[in-house]
């Protein structure tokens, strides 16, 4: 990854992390305080339902003048009886100091629940209940979901790598499309500069121009003009140009002979037959239209092959005797920055030109292709 790319994957990371762990403090803090909370009413309800019991058991036992029965409380509940003296007659107290009023305290670790339901009954002021359970439940419960959001951190932290792995892969795709095309244009571009660089130097040495070296010009300044023509339609496609009827078949013989010259050098030849057709559509779009279609015939044919160009019925057909496309690759040819083959360069623009404009238009295309045999690209005008 670059620079932009490794800051993008980390902000993403980091804003998903802290986000994720915001909120999975949030969610633990909330269960701990709600689970707190329960048990902590749960307690509290258990403390006082005892002393109510055995404040009952005193009342009876005084009013039936009877001896009060031995203490009988759960294992976790210690239960401590306190007369009007202050003074603990039975039980053991954890409080350092004797209640001075009935209601709930917390001391020490317990929970502890003052009674004074007796009413001094058998001379018993208060019934005092105390557990030191709720302590050590609140420290497992404590443990319990600190452990779970570790575990669900560490799970977050691998959803959130993984997340934005697949977030930055698209991007890296682009970016790699992106790089691509700039060395293909880069590329492109050497050919007719330099072309242009050495005919310009060979006719300043001769102190006069030959018709090769024009005609060398000629070609380079078309190759120069048409990269600048599809990388205008590329930045500015969204421009409204005006349409206008168009005669197809005088449009489609100023570019067979605009592109001949190019032709030339690999001696390939072409065929033409078009009858009368008008379409309404921008001229500069058609142009365009077919000289991508045309190039790309000639890039990819093979030396002294032949062009073959027909526009009948609304039909225009191109077929070349080049080196095909791989039947897994026509599928995404018409695709920005797609190209059929590393074969004579290339930058991967025009066929996705080409559909974009014959999707605008209602120009139905069709491409049948065979490795090592040739292309054919057809093109469905409409009647309007």
């Amino acid at each position: 990854m670059n620079d932009l790319e490794r800051r993008s994957f980390y902000s993403f990371l980091g804003l998903y992390l802290a986000s994720s762990f915001l909120f999975l403090i949030l969610i633990g803090y909330w269960y701990y305080v709600a689970q707190k909370n329960a048990l902590e009413n749960e307690m509290h309800y258990k403390l006082q339902h005892i002393t109510d019991v055995k404040s009952g058991e005193i009342i009876m036992a005084h009013m039936q003048g009877k001896t009060l029965k031995t203490m009988n409380v759960p294992k976790d509940i210690i239960l401590a009886l306190v007369n009007s003296a202050g003074v603990v007659v039975d039980g053991t107290l954890v409080l350092k100091n004797i209640p001075k009023q009935s209601g709930y305290l917390h001391e020490n670790g317990y929970e502890i629940f003052v009674s004074d339901a007796p009413r001094e009954h058998l001379n018993i002021k208060y019934v005092v209940a105390q557990s030191n359970t709720l302590s050590r439940t609140l420290t497992n419960l404590q443990k319990s979901v600190l452990t779970v959001m570790i575990i669900v951190a560490i799970i977050l932290a691998t959803i959130a790598w993984v997340l934005s792995k697949l977030f930055m892969k698209p991007i890296r795709e682009k970016v790699e499309q992106i790089e691509r095309f700039i060395n293909d244009v880069t590329h492109e571009l050497n050919t007719p500069i330099t072309s242009l660089s050495m005919s310009a130097n060979q006719a300043l040495k001769l102190g006069e121009c030959t018709k090769k070296m024009l005609n060398n010009i000629s070609i380079s300044t078309k190759q120069i003009y048409d990269i600048y023509r599809s990388l205008t339609y590329l930045n500015f496609s969204t421009k409204k140009d005006i349409s206008e009827a168009v005669k197809l078949d005088k449009i489609l013989r100023k570019s067979i002979e605009y592109y001949r010259p190019l032709a030339e050098i690999k001696r390939i030849g072409f065929e033409l037959d078009a009858e009368g057709t008008i379409l309404t559509i921008p001229e500069s779009q058609i142009t365009l239209l077919f000289g991508n279609l045309i190039g790309n015939s000639i890039k990819y044919s093979s030396p002294k092959s032949t062009i073959k160009v027909t526009l009948k019925n609304r039909i225009f057909t191109i077929s070349d005797e080049g080196i095909g496309i791989e039947k897994d690759k026509q599928k995404e040819i018409f695709e920005k920055f797609k190209r059929g083959t590393e074969y004579s360069g290339g930058f991967g623009i025009g066929l996705n030109i080409v559909k974009s404009i014959c999707d605008k238009y209602k120009v139905k295309i069709e491409l049948h292709s065979t490795v090592g045999k040739g292309t054919k690209f057809k093109l469905f005008f409409p009647s309007k």
